[in-house]
């Protein structure tokens, strides 16, 4: 992934000019452009890496946030916003939340933006045989959808929507983490890990409860089965994506 970045937004913004010499001193190349299908169509060659700066759009721009929403899933860049309360409410019912990877509240620290892209583009440069492997399991579809957003520019990330599935996949393909959900139909989240403990060849695969369920009654029933962490769906972004990496960091081997 090239450090080039899509800035979408009123090209007389002032705000949109900060962004570009921000970016730019952070040795971004930034491609601007006025936030409309036609002129983001007309581009011959589009950056994997999206900015959207909601200034000034108003309900108007709707056919815009339809547009992003729809090519998000053929064209897998990542989307940033960046907006008011009120800009960023009203390109939410248009976006689906699980298809954006931040979102940055005016007036933007384009440091701080700055430093999420670097890291997008750092983990691109990766080989993909050194990137950590995720199974989320969960049979809620936006749940799925948002983790893999969220979890992919670090890692390497599969999706299960039930515990025969995730156990299937499991035994053909061997992961470094399973995010488990607690409630699901059929077969549950305990019931997953236990046939996983009872599972030979993947009876040591770390296991994280990603839940919504915080009662001790809960947490205690799956003690002995050993999973990784419990995790709460309700944590902050930044905290439950740090305890992940937590994770991984925790077992990596010690150097003196």
């Amino acid at each position: 992934m090239d450090k080039k970045v899509l800035l979408i937004g009123i090209q007389k913004s002032f705000m949109v000019n900060a962004i570009v010499v921000g970016l730019e001193k952070e040795d971004y190349e930034v491609v601007r452009v006025e936030p409309y299908q036609s002129a983001i169509e007309a581009l011959p060659e589009k950056p994997d890496l999206y900015v959207l700066y909601l200034g000034d759009l108003t309900p108007e721009f709707a056919p815009l946030f339809e547009y992003l929403n729809q090519q998000i899933d053929s064209d897998r860049f990542l989307l940033y916003l960046i907006g008011n309360n009120e800009e960023l409410t009203l390109a939410q019912t248009i976006i689906a939340k699980e298809k954006i990877q931040e979102i940055y509240q005016r007036p933007l620290d384009v440091k701080l933006l700055a430093g999420n892209l670097n890291m997008a583009v750092d983990y691109s440069a990766l080989d993909e045989t050194l990137r950590r492997k995720i199974l989320i399991v969960d049979d809620d579809g936006a749940m799925l959808r948002m983790m893999k957003t969220w979890l992919s520019v670090k890692y390497h990330v599969y999706m299960a929507s039930s515990g025969k599935i995730a156990l299937s996949f499991l035994a053909q393909n061997p992961v470094d983490l399973v995010l488990l959900d607690y409630e699901m139909p059929v077969m549950s989240g305990p019931d997953v890990l236990k046939e996983l403990r009872n599972t030979q060849s993947i009876k040591d695969t770390p296991v994280i409860f990603l839940t919504a369920k915080d009662d001790k009654e809960s947490v205690m029933k799956v003690v002995g089965l050993k999973p990784a962490k419990y995790l709460l769906k309700s944590m902050p972004k930044d905290k439950l994506i740090g305890a992940i990496d937590d994770f991984f960091e925790s077992r990596e081997p010690k150097t003196e």
